[in-house]
């Protein structure tokens, strides 16, 4: 019998199919699904799979290395008060957002491209610099609260952009056999030759989102710098991607983490909850039968289309009251009524993360839109 476990009650069947169906695989050893699991492709999202030498691209997803960062600054809430729209106004004039890049190359002496497959580097050459710094759209976000103390954070949730979408498509095509870019549990051997390269371009994608997110938030820095808000503290700067794969040396198994943060004991983490009720700062309590995972968020209880069409705008207006962000028609899919309830979800997960901070929106940017 494999060793899962489910850490909620209140999980749609079509999730706990999907679950069944990757835990079936005669590699997959054990699993676990978050407090926030809903459904996805081939594996839910919230969705943790232990693996014996093999590797599902498919399970990691498309936006490799999708994830949270964190950092709080020196200022205070009165640094910010009456200058929100300017602050929003001024983050959407640097960092592209959407479908968006920049228009010149980004500068970056972290990211090698020479540690690229053959394949992967043909990706990177088309727009790879130019991606570097711009947010993306969906559920990604750019958003500024404030802790207990009232301290000022900046949390970035942004992935890989379509540098990690394109990777992602070419090994998803090659490990289905035909050609096809396929979502299913179609995996490598992780010692033959597709496995390695997927490894090393996997690795890449995920140091790309990182530099991404690093480069967004030096940007809003010299936003803060030009208003005299206040210092960034680096030192104390917090990334944890939620859509990877690792290798786990104790266990001697590859864990395929999609839309789950990574949780060892003492590692800092970052949670959002919704465009309301922002993030929580958490820190891991290594639970070996989450494999060493939390929630990568509240998770969703609307798919897009059906939030669009379901959910009131008059509603949506009324609940973002106090907060500057993007509430319109097009973000109505990203509502706070569009997501379970993330109090209940840390909850939840009491035995995974403990909660150092929750940090309350002031300031919250998708991917279009004005106060």
């Amino acid at each position: 019998m494999k060793k899962v476990h489910i850490y909620n009650d209140h999980i749609e069947q079509t999730a706990l199919d999907q679950f069944d169906s990757a835990m079936s695989q005669d590699f997959a050893v054990k699993g676990a699904l978050m407090p926030d699991a809903h459904t996805g492709y081939s594996l839910p999202i919230g969705a943790v799979v232990a693996t014996r030498n093999v590797i599902v691209p498919a399970w990691v997803g498309y936006d490799i290395g999708c994830g949270m960062c964190a950092i709080p600054t020196t200022g205070g809430v009165a640094g910010i008060e009456g200058t929100e729209q300017d602050i929003l106004n001024r983050i959407f004039r640097d960092i592209p957002t959407g479908f968006a890049h920049n228009q010149k190359d980004t500068r970056n002496t972290v990211l090698n491209p020479d540690n690229l497959t053959a394949a992967g580097r043909a990706i990177f050459d088309k727009n790879g610099y130019k991606q570097l710094g711009s947010l993306g759209g969906g559920n990604h976000f750019i958003e500024l609260g404030t802790d207990e103390i009232g301290k000022i954070w900046v949390i970035i949730h942004s992935g890989s952009r379509g540098i990690g979408h394109a990777i992602a498509s070419y090994y998803m095509r090659l490990a289905s056999g035909d050609g096809k870019a396929r979502e299913g549990h179609f995996g490598f051997d992780v010692d033959s030759q597709e496995g390695r390269d997927y490894i090393q371009d996997m690795n890449f994608g995920l140091q790309f989102a990182l530099e991404n997110r690093k480069e967004m938030l030096s940007r809003i820095e010299q936003i803060f710098d030009r208003l005299n808000i206040g210092l960034f503290e680096w030192d104390k700067l917090i990334n944890r991607n939620h859509n990877h794969a690792e290798y786990n040396e104790t266990e001697g198994l590859w864990i395929h983490r999609k839309g789950a943060t990574h949780a060892e004991v003492g590692m800092m983490g970052v949670i959002p909850g919704n465009m309301r009720d922002g993030s929580f700062i958490v820190q891991g309590k290594g639970n070996p039968n989450a494999l060493y995972s939390s929630s990568h968020g509240a998770g969703r209880v609307l798919g897009r289309k059906q939030a669009q069409k379901t959910l009131s705008m008059d509603e949506f207006r009324e609940t973002m009251k106090g907060i500057c962000g993007v509430v319109t028609p097009e973000t109505l899919d990203e509502s706070p009524m569009a997501y379970k309830n993330i109090f209940e979800v840390m909850e939840l997960q009491k035995d995974l993360v403990d909660v150092l901070h929750h940090i309350k929106p002031l300031i919250n940017i998708k991917a279009k839109g004005e106060c």
